[in-house]
Parts: structure tokens; sequence; C-alpha cells
């Protein structure tokens, strides 16, 4: 109840808008970008463990999974 009052009230409005900052995640092209980069994390997961578990693999994957993640997650048009 107290968070309710210090953060605004759009913020505890999950319906999807497509021209709003927060409810734009709510939008089904979102979230179908959001299962494709979980979907990229736990692949890379598993490579990271069952590849060689050498520290400049995991670092350098890690490294490109997160600019992979965020290119599909990028919204400009």
């Amino acid at each position: 109840m107290l968070l309710q009052r210090l953060l605004p009230n759009w913020l505890f409005n999950c319906k999807p808008d497509p021209a709003h900052a927060h409810r734009r995640r709510f939008t089904p092209g979102y979230l179908r970008k959001k299962q494709c980069v979980k979907s990229l994390w736990i692949g890379s997961g598993l490579l990271m463990i069952a590849g060689s578990a050498l520290p400049g693999f995991v670092f350098a994957l890690a490294l490109a999974t997160t600019f992979a993640s965020f290119c599909i997650l990028d919204e400009t048009p």
C-alpha cells in the first residue's frame, strides 16, 4: 500500500499500449521478443556449460549474447 502511494499510478496499469513507455512491454510483439531473448540466454548458458569452461570463452559469449539481446529488444523504427 505504501508502494502504491509513492509510485505513479500508470506504473500499476498493465494494459498493452504501444505508445506508452511502460505499457508497451505488455504488447504481443514485445512479449515475443522477450521470449526470443530468454531462449537465446538459455541456449547461451547451455553452450557455456557444455563447452569448454574457459573464462575467456564464457566472457566473450556473455558479451555477444548481451549485445544480441539489446539488438533484439531495441524499439527504434
